[in-house]
Protein backbone atom coordinates (compact mmCIF):
# COMPACT_ATOMS: atom_id res chain seq x y z
CA UNK A 1 0.00 0.00 0.00
CA UNK A 2 2.82 2.41 0.91
CA UNK A 3 4.56 1.63 -2.39
CA UNK A 4 1.35 2.32 -4.35
CA UNK A 5 0.88 5.62 -2.53
CA UNK A 6 4.46 6.63 -3.34
CA UNK A 7 3.99 5.85 -7.05
CA UNK A 8 0.79 7.91 -7.18
CA UNK A 9 2.60 10.82 -5.55
CA UNK A 10 5.40 10.66 -8.13
CA UNK A 11 2.91 10.56 -11.02
CA UNK A 12 1.03 13.56 -9.65
CA UNK A 13 4.28 15.48 -9.15
CA UNK A 14 5.62 15.03 -12.71
CA UNK A 15 3.10 17.29 -14.54
CA UNK A 16 3.65 20.01 -11.96
CA UNK A 17 7.42 19.82 -12.40
CA UNK A 18 7.16 20.11 -16.18
CA UNK A 19 4.87 23.14 -15.92
CA UNK A 20 7.56 25.10 -14.10
CA UNK A 21 9.29 25.78 -17.44
CA UNK A 22 12.62 24.20 -16.52
CA UNK A 23 14.68 22.96 -19.45
CA UNK A 24 18.05 23.05 -21.15
CA UNK A 25 19.62 22.71 -24.60
CA UNK A 26 23.06 22.72 -26.20
CA UNK A 27 24.59 24.86 -28.92
CA UNK A 28 27.93 24.26 -30.67
CA UNK A 29 29.94 27.35 -31.60
CA UNK A 30 33.05 27.45 -33.80
CA UNK A 31 35.04 30.70 -33.75
CA UNK A 32 38.43 31.97 -34.89
CA UNK A 33 41.12 33.48 -32.68
CA UNK A 34 40.43 37.23 -32.44
CA UNK A 35 36.68 37.06 -33.19
CA UNK A 36 34.04 38.80 -31.08
CA UNK A 37 31.24 36.44 -30.03
CA UNK A 38 27.77 37.18 -28.66
CA UNK A 39 25.80 34.46 -26.87
CA UNK A 40 22.09 35.31 -27.05
CA UNK A 41 19.72 34.61 -24.17
CA UNK A 42 16.66 34.84 -26.39
CA UNK A 43 14.73 36.81 -23.77
CA UNK A 44 13.91 40.39 -22.90
CA UNK A 45 14.45 41.15 -19.23
CA UNK A 46 11.28 42.22 -17.42
CA UNK A 47 12.78 43.08 -14.02
CA UNK A 48 12.15 39.57 -12.74
CA UNK A 49 14.84 37.38 -14.28
CA UNK A 50 18.21 36.71 -12.73
CA UNK A 51 20.65 35.84 -15.52
CA UNK A 52 23.92 34.10 -14.72
CA UNK A 53 26.78 33.02 -17.00
CA UNK A 54 29.34 30.33 -16.13
CA UNK A 55 32.54 29.15 -17.78
CA UNK A 56 33.82 25.76 -16.65
CA UNK A 57 31.50 26.00 -13.61
CA UNK A 58 32.90 29.42 -12.61
CA UNK A 59 30.52 32.38 -12.62
CA UNK A 60 31.83 35.00 -15.07
CA UNK A 61 28.81 37.31 -15.46
CA UNK A 62 25.48 38.09 -13.81
CA UNK A 63 22.70 40.62 -14.22
CA UNK A 64 19.41 41.10 -12.38
CA UNK A 65 16.27 42.15 -14.23
CA UNK A 66 16.03 45.46 -12.38
CA UNK A 67 19.76 46.12 -13.02
CA UNK A 68 20.37 46.40 -9.27
CA UNK A 69 23.28 43.96 -9.60
CA UNK A 70 25.64 43.55 -12.56
CA UNK A 71 29.06 41.91 -12.62
CA UNK A 72 31.54 40.48 -15.10
CA UNK A 73 34.67 38.39 -14.64
CA UNK A 74 36.77 39.62 -11.69
CA UNK A 75 33.78 41.57 -10.33
CA UNK A 76 31.90 38.28 -9.94
CA UNK A 77 34.82 36.31 -8.53
CA UNK A 78 37.92 37.94 -7.11
CA UNK A 79 41.08 36.44 -8.56
CA UNK A 80 39.35 35.30 -11.74
CA UNK A 81 40.89 37.43 -14.49
CA UNK A 82 40.74 35.21 -17.55
CA UNK A 83 38.42 37.61 -19.40
CA UNK A 84 39.59 40.92 -17.90
CA UNK A 85 38.12 43.81 -19.93
CA UNK A 86 36.83 41.41 -22.62
CA UNK A 87 33.32 40.71 -21.29
CA UNK A 88 30.17 42.79 -21.68
CA UNK A 89 26.51 42.21 -20.86
CA UNK A 90 23.54 43.50 -22.83
CA UNK A 91 21.35 45.28 -20.28
CA UNK A 92 18.19 44.58 -22.28
CA UNK A 93 18.61 40.85 -22.87
CA UNK A 94 21.44 39.69 -20.61
CA UNK A 95 23.30 38.39 -23.68
CA UNK A 96 27.03 37.84 -23.13
CA UNK A 97 29.66 39.46 -25.37
CA UNK A 98 33.24 38.12 -25.49
CA UNK A 99 35.64 40.40 -27.34
CA UNK A 100 38.89 39.22 -28.94
CA UNK A 101 38.23 35.59 -28.07
CA UNK A 102 41.30 33.35 -27.74
CA UNK A 103 42.07 29.64 -28.05
CA UNK A 104 42.19 29.34 -24.25
CA UNK A 105 38.58 30.54 -24.13
CA UNK A 106 37.45 27.25 -25.68
CA UNK A 107 35.20 25.25 -23.38
CA UNK A 108 31.69 24.99 -21.97
CA UNK A 109 29.65 28.12 -21.22
CA UNK A 110 26.43 27.77 -19.25
CA UNK A 111 23.51 30.19 -19.16
CA UNK A 112 21.02 30.11 -16.29
CA UNK A 113 17.84 32.19 -16.34
CA UNK A 114 15.90 32.16 -13.08
CA UNK A 115 12.61 33.89 -12.34
CA UNK A 116 9.95 33.52 -9.66
CA UNK A 117 7.90 31.15 -11.82
CA UNK A 118 10.43 29.23 -13.93
CA UNK A 119 14.05 28.49 -14.71
CA UNK A 120 15.97 27.42 -17.80
CA UNK A 121 19.51 26.49 -18.81
CA UNK A 122 21.45 26.65 -22.05
CA UNK A 123 24.86 25.19 -22.83
CA UNK A 124 27.29 26.67 -25.38
CA UNK A 125 30.15 24.37 -26.38
CA UNK A 126 32.78 26.66 -27.87
CA UNK A 127 35.83 25.75 -29.95
CA UNK A 128 38.21 28.59 -30.88
CA UNK A 129 40.59 27.85 -33.75
CA UNK A 130 44.05 29.41 -33.95
CA UNK A 131 44.91 31.52 -36.99
CA UNK A 132 48.23 33.17 -37.90
CA UNK A 133 48.29 36.88 -37.19
CA UNK A 134 49.01 38.56 -40.51
CA UNK A 135 47.85 41.37 -42.78
CA UNK A 136 47.27 40.48 -46.41
CA UNK A 137 49.41 42.51 -48.82
CA UNK A 138 48.07 43.19 -52.31
CA UNK A 139 49.98 44.94 -55.12
CA UNK A 140 48.63 46.03 -58.47
CA UNK A 141 49.54 48.39 -61.27
CA UNK A 142 47.58 51.57 -61.83
CA UNK A 143 44.63 50.97 -64.12
CA UNK A 144 44.40 47.26 -63.34
CA UNK A 145 41.87 45.45 -61.12
CA UNK A 146 42.50 44.00 -57.67
CA UNK A 147 40.44 41.38 -55.82
CA UNK A 148 40.35 41.19 -52.02
CA UNK A 149 39.19 37.67 -51.10
CA UNK A 150 37.25 36.75 -47.97
CA UNK A 151 38.51 33.14 -48.16
CA UNK A 152 35.25 32.06 -46.54
CA UNK A 153 31.99 30.51 -47.63
CA UNK A 154 29.37 33.17 -47.00
CA UNK A 155 25.92 32.23 -45.71
CA UNK A 156 22.80 34.10 -46.89
CA UNK A 157 22.25 35.84 -43.54
CA UNK A 158 25.88 36.90 -43.06
CA UNK A 159 26.51 40.64 -43.17
CA UNK A 160 29.68 41.55 -45.09
CA UNK A 161 30.98 45.12 -44.79
CA UNK A 162 34.06 46.61 -46.48
CA UNK A 163 35.83 49.70 -45.14
CA UNK A 164 38.50 51.91 -46.68
CA UNK A 165 40.20 54.07 -44.05
CA UNK A 166 37.20 53.53 -41.72
CA UNK A 167 34.68 54.57 -44.40
CA UNK A 168 32.10 52.02 -45.57
CA UNK A 169 32.54 51.43 -49.31
CA UNK A 170 30.46 48.26 -49.74
CA UNK A 171 28.02 46.12 -47.79
CA UNK A 172 25.97 43.05 -48.59
CA UNK A 173 23.33 41.36 -46.44
CA UNK A 174 20.61 38.78 -46.81
CA UNK A 175 18.29 41.67 -47.68
CA UNK A 176 18.91 43.05 -51.22
CA UNK A 177 17.45 46.41 -50.12
CA UNK A 178 20.30 46.79 -47.63
CA UNK A 179 23.09 46.09 -50.11
CA UNK A 180 25.19 49.07 -51.21
CA UNK A 181 28.45 50.11 -52.84
CA UNK A 182 30.42 53.36 -52.54
CA UNK A 183 28.20 56.44 -52.86
CA UNK A 184 25.10 54.37 -51.98
CA UNK A 185 26.68 53.54 -48.61
CA UNK A 186 27.85 57.06 -47.81
CA UNK A 187 26.35 60.15 -49.43
CA UNK A 188 28.88 62.39 -51.11
CA UNK A 189 31.78 59.92 -51.12
CA UNK A 190 32.42 59.12 -54.78
CA UNK A 191 35.99 57.87 -54.62
CA UNK A 192 35.08 54.45 -56.03
CA UNK A 193 32.01 55.40 -58.07
CA UNK A 194 31.20 52.49 -60.37
CA UNK A 195 34.52 50.75 -59.58
CA UNK A 196 33.69 48.43 -56.64
CA UNK A 197 31.75 45.18 -56.72
CA UNK A 198 31.01 42.47 -54.13
CA UNK A 199 30.44 38.91 -55.35
CA UNK A 200 28.43 36.08 -53.77
CA UNK A 201 31.28 35.11 -51.42
CA UNK A 202 31.63 38.69 -50.18
CA UNK A 203 34.99 39.27 -51.93
CA UNK A 204 35.63 42.84 -53.10
CA UNK A 205 36.75 43.77 -56.63
CA UNK A 206 38.16 47.23 -57.41
CA UNK A 207 38.47 48.04 -61.11
CA UNK A 208 40.57 50.68 -62.86
CA UNK A 209 42.66 51.29 -59.73
CA UNK A 210 44.39 54.59 -59.05
CA UNK A 211 47.25 55.60 -56.78
CA UNK A 212 44.75 57.12 -54.33
CA UNK A 213 43.23 53.65 -53.86
CA UNK A 214 46.36 52.61 -51.95
CA UNK A 215 45.83 52.13 -48.23
CA UNK A 216 44.24 49.95 -45.57
CA UNK A 217 41.03 48.03 -46.31
CA UNK A 218 39.06 46.24 -43.60
CA UNK A 219 36.62 43.38 -44.03
CA UNK A 220 34.01 42.75 -41.33
CA UNK A 221 31.85 39.63 -41.44
CA UNK A 222 28.99 39.14 -39.00
CA UNK A 223 27.80 35.51 -38.81
CA UNK A 224 24.30 35.39 -37.33
CA UNK A 225 22.51 32.52 -35.65
CA UNK A 226 19.48 32.49 -33.39
CA UNK A 227 21.67 31.51 -30.44
CA UNK A 228 24.90 33.40 -31.18
CA UNK A 229 26.62 35.95 -33.42
CA UNK A 230 30.28 36.08 -34.48
CA UNK A 231 32.06 39.19 -35.76
CA UNK A 232 35.21 38.51 -37.77
CA UNK A 233 37.66 41.17 -39.01
CA UNK A 234 40.34 40.90 -41.68
CA UNK A 235 42.63 43.64 -43.02
CA UNK A 236 44.30 44.19 -46.39
CA UNK A 237 47.09 46.60 -47.28
CA UNK A 238 46.77 47.58 -50.94
CA UNK A 239 49.62 49.21 -52.87
CA UNK A 240 48.80 50.63 -56.31
CA UNK A 241 51.95 51.22 -58.35
CA UNK A 242 52.01 54.30 -60.59
CA UNK A 243 51.94 53.64 -64.34
CA UNK A 244 55.40 55.11 -64.97
CA UNK A 245 56.80 52.76 -62.31
CA UNK A 246 54.95 49.68 -63.48
CA UNK A 247 57.79 48.68 -65.80
CA UNK A 248 61.39 49.89 -65.53
CA UNK A 249 62.14 52.57 -62.99
CA UNK A 250 63.11 56.03 -64.24
CA UNK A 251 66.68 55.48 -62.95
CA UNK A 252 66.97 52.25 -64.88
CA UNK A 253 65.63 53.87 -68.05
CA UNK A 254 68.13 56.77 -67.68
CA UNK A 255 71.01 54.31 -67.21
CA UNK A 256 70.10 52.35 -70.32
CA UNK A 257 69.78 55.55 -72.34
CA UNK A 258 73.25 56.65 -71.21
CA UNK A 259 74.82 53.32 -72.23
CA UNK A 260 73.14 53.49 -75.63
CA UNK A 261 74.42 57.04 -76.10
CA UNK A 262 78.01 55.99 -75.30
CA UNK A 263 77.73 53.14 -77.79
CA UNK A 264 76.56 55.52 -80.51
CA UNK A 265 79.41 57.93 -79.75
CA UNK A 266 81.96 55.08 -79.85
CA UNK A 267 80.68 53.78 -83.17
CA UNK A 268 80.65 57.29 -84.64
CA UNK A 269 84.21 57.97 -83.45
CA UNK A 270 85.43 54.71 -84.95
CA UNK A 271 83.82 55.51 -88.26
CA UNK A 272 85.49 58.92 -88.34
Amino acid sequence: MKLLFYLLAVILFLPDHGASGAGSDEVSVSAMDGDSVIFHTGVETNQQEDIKWYFSNTRIAQISGDLSFICTDVQCNKGTERFRDRLKLDNQTGSLIIMNITVTDSGVYELKIISSSSSSEKIFKVIVHSVPAKRDEEKTNEGESVILNTDERRKPNDVVTWFFKDTVIAQTTGNPNKTCTDVQCKDGDERFRGRVMVNETGSLTITNTTITDSGLYKLQIIVRDSSFSITRVKTFNVNVIAAQNAGLSSGTVAGISFVVLLAVVAVTAGFI
